[in-house]
């Protein structure tokens, strides 16, 4: 490139350098931004440094300058991101299970670009969940991609499903049919992102988990299903599942030791109803999915949570109960 052309870009080069080279923490003085452009084969005066400097500042960079002695320091004061904000993000994509460990890598180093050097070291950390497991998925962000694209565009996908099977392989699921759905919801729920859409074969609303489909593709006929997602609330639809585990929807009374609000308020929501019985309970309904991974929740509580009504549910936790014993007979 011709230094005529490398002048031209100067003010690129001069903003590069206040965003990779200085924080609250790490300023410049005038001398070292004329080094580090230098660098860049560009030259520069100070008198047209401090005039580069005001219309960086008119621009909307926000470059501080303050006194040091003889010498003026500048650097970068507010950005889009504080640095808090970015280890919570950082803290979020390493902690991810839906995020691939190749993909978190390249996550933070783009999240590290959006802060200086110095101040992008700390968020080059590793964040541990006990128990958690990363997807080996790498297609995941593509098909969330194309499904945000699906609905955007008000159009039905076509899909494939698979299942591991002990082989540690990917295995189609009925026989690699595929699924025709009109796609309205993208959600996260137990660390894996769901599909909430209209089956066109049931002719209801089911979900699927993002990282097990493939061979999506969007058709160009438009969605069904506009009447069941008029009124739809994709936090009340999460919230009655269980893991995602399908079922049917029922009305569930529960009692519960009055030590335990905070897990009901937790997984139902604030609003949920209390009704205290006396010292030691409390009575409350939720509609729920009733699967085994809810009942099994229930078992997890102990002696926190019984489930009084309906009577059928009752027997089911019964059974669930006799069945295990049985096991360990």
């Amino acid at each position: 490139m011709e230094q005529k052309e490398k002048q031209r870009l100067r003010l690129l080069y001069l903003m590069k350098i206040f965003l990779e080279k200085t924080d609250d923490e790490h300023s410049l003085t005038a001398k070292q931004i004329i080094n580090e452009l230098s660098s860049f084969e560009i030259s520069i005066e100070r008198k047209t440094l401090y005039s580069d400097i005001r219309l960086l500042n008119e621009f909307g960079i926000d470059i501080v300058k303050e006194n040091d002695g003889r010498d003026r320091l500048y650097h970068i004061g507010e950005r889009d991101f504080e640095l808090p904000e970015l280890k919570l993000l950082v803290d979020s994509v390493q902690a991810s299970r839906f995020i691939t460990g190749k993909k978190s890598d390249v996550l933070i180093r783009k999240l590290e670009g959006l802060t200086s050097i110095y101040e992008g070291k700390q968020l080059d950390r590793q964040v541990y969940v006990a128990g958690r497991v990363k997807t080996g998925n790498e297609n995941i962000y593509y098909n969330v991609d194309s499904l945000h694209n699906a609905i955007g565009q008000n159009v039905r996908v076509h899909f494939q499903y698979f299942q591991w099977n002990t082989d540690k392989c990917k295995q189609l699921r009925h026989d690699g049919k595929i699924y025709k759905v009109s796609p309205w919801a993208l959600t996260c729920d137990n660390d894996n992102y769901y599909l909430v859409g209209f089956d066109e074969e049931l002719g209801e609303i089911r979900h699927y988990r993002v990282d097990k489909m493939i061979n999506i593709e969007l058709t160009s006929a438009a969605r069904n299903g506009q009447a069941q997602f008029d009124n739809f609330n994709i936090a009340t639809y999460t919230n009655k599942l269980f893991g995602m585990f399908d079922g049917a929807e029922k009305r569930v009374k529960l009692r519960v030791k009055n030590d335990s609000a905070g897990i009901i308020i937790d997984r139902f929501g604030i609003d949920v109803n209390i009704n205290r019985i006396d010292s030691d309970w409390f009575e409350t309904e939720v509609n729920v999915v009733v699967s085994d991974h809810f009942l099994g929740w229930i078992i997890s509580l102990g002696d926190k949570v019984v489930i009084e009504e309906p009577e059928e549910v009752v027997l089911r936790m019964k059974e669930i109960g006799e069945r295990i014993m049985g096991m360990y007979g």
